[in-house]
């Protein structure tokens, strides 16, 4: 119960990112974390120090794939306990439902 394995036998493990606890792939809870790769103070002295043009400056951002196991994405309310009728609702950001409700 609470897997996607679907027939498959087994599926890899992975590695919970707050507790470390082996979780299975298809079950754990999986997020990107967006983060700007240096801070807000560093940056603005690397921008002001910039050999080019300011208009154009950009520094890439860092995507960090998180796995959590239940428990813990619980606990960090990554995701909340819902409702029989609720849990056959796929979860999608708050992003995607406003974009979806102006279509």
């Amino acid at each position: 119960v609470g897997r996607a394995k679907n027939n498959k036998g087994h599926a890899d493990t992975v590695r919970c990112s707050n507790c470390s606890r082996f979780v299975g792939k298809d079950k754990s809870i999986k997020r990107f974390q967006q983060r700007q790769m240096v801070d807000g103070s560093s940056r603005r002295d690397i921008k002001d120090n910039y050999a080019y043009d300011q208009a154009e400056f950009y520094l890439p951002k860092v995507y960090i794939k998180l796995s959590y196991c239940v428990s813990c994405a619980i606990h960090a309310r990554v995701v909340r306990v819902r409702s029989n009728e609720d849990r056959r609702k796929r979860y999608t950001t708050k992003l995607r439902q406003r974009v979806r409700a102006e279509a």
